[in-house]
Parts: C-alpha cells; structure tokens; sequence
C-alpha cells in the first residue's frame, strides 16, 4: 500500500475562502493523497481572554478574533469537501471542538485528525470515537504515559488508529525529527505510523518513508514569503511536488528487493564494458620475453584478469603481437 501523504493547509488561506479552494487545486496539481484543514468555531474553542503567544496579526485583538477569522460556514465547508473531491483528494480536517466534530461528521469526513494539543482532551477524543471513523493522532508534546492512556481508549472503543510522530516545533531542527520515535511508536502501540513534519524541507519526511513511515503530513504554502504563523515550517508548492516524487521513487525502492547475484548476472555486460583487460604496452616481435612492463590494465573488461597476466611473465611469444592488443594465454608458447 502506498504511503499515504497529507497537504496541511491550516490557517495558510488567513480566512479567504477563495484562498483555501485554490489551495485544494494546487496540492492536487502535487499529487498529494489528501488536504487537510482546520476547523475552528470561536465561541467553541476559546475567549476573549486568549492572547498571542508572538502577536503576528494586527487585525487581531485576541486569538479569539483570529479563530472567528478563520471560521467558515458549513456550506463553504461543504463545499471545500466536494472540490476536494472532485479532484480526486480526501477531505481532512482537524476540529478544535465538539461542534467542529459535529460538523465534520455531517461532511462525512474519512477520517478524523486530532493534533498534538489535545491528545488528552478526552471530551473532545471522546466525541470522534463515537463516530467510528479512523483516527489520526499527532503525539507531538505527549509522553509515552499520556500516550498509553489515549491510544488505549481509542483502540479499546475500535477505532482504527494511526499514529505521527511529530516535534511541536516551528521550524523544527534536524536534532528534533525524531527518526527513532517511529519505530518506538510501532513497536509499543502495534498500529500504522507516519511523520507529521515541520522543517519546512522535504528530507524528513523522504528519511522517514525510508524507515518505514506509512504516513507524512506537512503543511503547504503557496510561497515561503506569505504572512502567517506556520510558513517557515511549511512547503511550498514546488517542494511539496519534489517530496510526493521522493516518497514514490523510495517506495517503489523498497517494494522490490534485489538479488546481488542476479543483478550482477544481468549486467555481466555492463560490467565489461567499466571493468579492464590486459593490453600490450608496445608492439612486441614473436620471441620476446613477456615482462610486467609489457602489459597494462585497461578497458574495456572481456579479456584477460591482471592474475592471470602476471602468470604469463617470463614466457615467450609465438606471434608478433602489437601495441593495445589483449593480452591471450594464445600469444605464448
């Protein structure tokens, strides 16, 4: 099954309708598997009390006057679901809260993501499993204790579930991927698992397929120059085509394993034609004596091996032979 790769839009579209609707055709355009967004209901989710961690939004007294910016109506929501659709994308998105949840489930969303941030809000995880649908869950900030706990609730009730490692940071560094997560992850909660990356680069995410990453997720931007809160760790569209490619050529890699033998047989020509031969240095009249000066190693391949070439020195030639002629255990008497 191939690696299943997710566009994160989140906030990237600042509330523009028509932003978030081009997003979905270029991430298509990129060949990802599926878009992703994020919903927020303001009253929902947050207060007036919620301020910026670094105020990046002047427009924006509070954080609640952002989250409100970013709503949209369930129609437009419906409608962002059924342009994903048409071409040819799964629709995701991560709800912020039981009304997100609600309206989400009325879309009939694939799936549902729950970020890093609420790994232990159990009214809201709560809420999902009750729909049944498949989970994806970012561990980003979470211990392996707060992760038994939520895995174990959401594997109890049946719901499928796939995990990210993920490093809430943005960017995030090369020291803080976390490779070794992965394989920790599948090994203690037996499920499928993928990266969910912020480095804003395309190596993570090809490294962590490598490793056996079923999943990568990464946010999506049209240019690194836009203004929001995530552009330094997200990709562009160009990077964003380059690590769909990547993920498919390491794949296609690592479905096929290669029998060194085999492939050494199959370009036995190949191997000719870069491997050497032994040459004559100079012409030669029939009854020289062969010495290690009268040959040289060169290519192509085919003909005589230097072991062999050095056991001919000190015989005598029965044929004139001339300068780069193969060396033949003929020539000698």
């Amino acid at each position: 099954m191939s690696v299943y790769i997710i566009a994160e839009i989140g906030q990237a579209h600042d509330g523009s309708l028509g932003s978030a609707h081009a997003y979905i055709d270029a991430v298509a355009h990129a060949k990802v598997d599926a878009v992703k967004f994020q919903t927020h209901i303001a009253h929902a989710e947050s207060t007036r009390h919620e301020q910026f961690r670094v105020k990046v939004f002047p427009q924006d007294v509070t954080r609640y006057d952002y989250w409100k910016r970013m709503e949209f109506t369930f129609q437009q929501w419906s409608d962002l679901a059924a342009h994903a659709q048409d071409v040819g994308l799964e629709f995701l998105s991560t709800p912020f809260s039981i009304e997100a949840v609600e309206l989400l489930q009325m879309l009939d969303v694939p799936a549902f993501k729950i970020g890093s941030g609420d790994v232990s809000n159990f009214e809201l995880i709560d809420e999902i499993i009750a729909t049944k649908k498949p989970i994806l869950l970012s561990s980003g900030m979470s211990s392996y204790d707060e992760l038994d706990d939520t895995v174990g609730r959401i594997t109890t009730a049946g719901n499928k579930l796939s995990l990210f490692q993920c490093t809430t940071s943005y960017p995030c560094d090369a020291n803080d991927i976390g490779y070794n997560v992965l394989a920790e992850l599948k090994q203690r909660y037996k499920c499928p698992v993928g990266l969910s990356d912020h480095s804003g680069t395309i190596f993570p995410s090809i490294a962590a397929v490598a490793l056996g990453a079923e999943l990568i997720e990464v946010h999506s931007v049209f240019s690194k120059q836009s203004f929001g809160p995530d552009t330094k760790s997200s990709l562009d569209m160009t990077e964003l085509k380059q690590l769909v490619d990547g993920v498919r050529f390491v794949e296609r890699g690592l479905a096929n394993s290669i029998n060194k033998n085999k492939a050494a047989e199959e370009r036995k020509a190949t191997k000719e034609l870069f491997s050497r031969s032994a040459f004559y240095t100079k012409d030669m009249k029939a009854g020289s004596v062969f010495s290690k000066d009268s040959f040289a190693l060169k290519k192509p391949g085919g003909g005589m091996d230097v072991s062999h070439a050095k056991q001919l020195v000190g015989k005598t030639l029965k044929d004139d032979r001339n300068f780069d002629d193969f060396v033949s255990v003929e020539d000698f008497l």
